[in-house]
């Protein structure tokens, strides 16, 4: 059975991001995928990392339970919305908190090379945008999509990353949100 976590780093638990989570948790669980669901909104830690790396800030509860959960899962679904050209800052102080050395990667002595902890994983990283995609691609290069497809969870050894990007969702209509549910609801459905 496929283990899947759902990431939810929209801050807002009313939001669109919310709905997209439901819905892939639903296919998921219909394609026979043991899904859980992270909302970041609902866990208590600081989203700074205070000192760095020059000292270690101790990890609250509710991210060492996250911890655990990412080891758990075979597969990674992150669904957040395009700020700024990139995630919300809860998103990444999460980030910023959990993907730490020893526990997503380790850099190895003497060199300019790294071990990926996280090898074994596949991720599917869900965005919404307030423009259309073409234009957050060939005008902006995508910032969000480096960032987090490239520089953080491939640099962990997570792949592969599949990256789906919905927009422009300000002012959609209900028509084109409510296909995009059912399109999230059958990707996760086609888990197996």
């Amino acid at each position: 059975m496929k283990k899947v976590l759902i990431i939810n780093g929209h801050p807002d638990d009313q939001s669109y991001g919310a709905a997209l989570v439901e819905a892939y948790r639903a296919g998921g669980a219909e394609s026979g995928a043991h899904v859980r669901v992270l909302a970041l909104y609902e866990l208590e830690f600081k989203v700074s990392l205070a000192h760095g790396y020059r000292k270690r800030t101790e990890l609250e509860p509710d991210l060492l339970e996250a911890q655990r959960l990412i080891q758990w899962a075979d597969h990674l679904v992150w669904v957040f919305p395009i700020w700024w050209g990139n995630m919300p800052a809860l998103l990444k102080g999460f980030i910023d908190r959990v993907f730490l050395p020893g526990f997503a990667f380790a850099y190895r002595d003497n060199s300019v090379w790294w071990d990926k902890l996280l090898a074994g994983r596949s991720a599917h990283i869900i965005n919404t945008l307030d423009q259309p995609y073409w234009y957050y691609w060939l005008v902006n290069g995508r910032p969000s999509y480096h960032a987090m497809k490239k520089m953080t969870l491939e640099f962990c050894g997570i792949k592969p990353v599949r990256v789906t990007s919905i927009g422009p969702i300000r002012k959609s209509s209900v028509g084109f949100r409510e296909q995009w549910l059912q399109k999230i609801n059958k990707m996760g459905r086609q888990l197996y």
